[in-house]
């Protein structure tokens, strides 16, 4: 299966490997990429895991009949293998009982003993 992320990668490579633990993200964009692909595979535990302590929610509601269907960057700053703080603005595609829509965002992250975590989005 190709990675839900957009990345030419098979999802065991790509995200699969962060969900399960066998790796962690070294950028912002990455674990940006990493939580679109947990959206869309229903990984609850990886999103709120990787969800700042102070901006989690108690759990993570999905639409049962929402499929992602795209991811694209627009851009990122920071958020780099030497930043502590990152942001990627993002459109992330979905189609809901046939109809499409998207969601566009501009991500906040913040490195934490050395992993990094969602802290806030704003839609826009």
């Amino acid at each position: 299966m190709t990675c839900p992320c957009g990345l030419d990668k098979s999802y065991d490579q790509c995200c699969g490997a962060l969900h399960s633990g066998a790796a962690a993200a070294s950028t912002a964009e990455q674990l940006m990429r990493s939580r679109y692909s947990a959206f869309a595979v229903s990984d609850e535990a990886y999103l709120l895991r990787t969800w700042h302590q102070d901006t989690r929610p108690s759990t993570v509601d999905f639409e049962p009949r929402q499929r992602w269907t795209g991811l694209e960057i627009l851009s990122t700053t920071g958020g780099g293998v030497f930043h502590t703080e990152g942001s990627v603005e993002f459109v992330a595609r979905y189609r809901v009982r046939g109809r499409a829509g998207e969601l566009r965002e501009n991500s906040t992250f913040v490195r934490i003993d050395g992993l990094w975590v969602y802290v806030r989005g704003t839609i826009g």
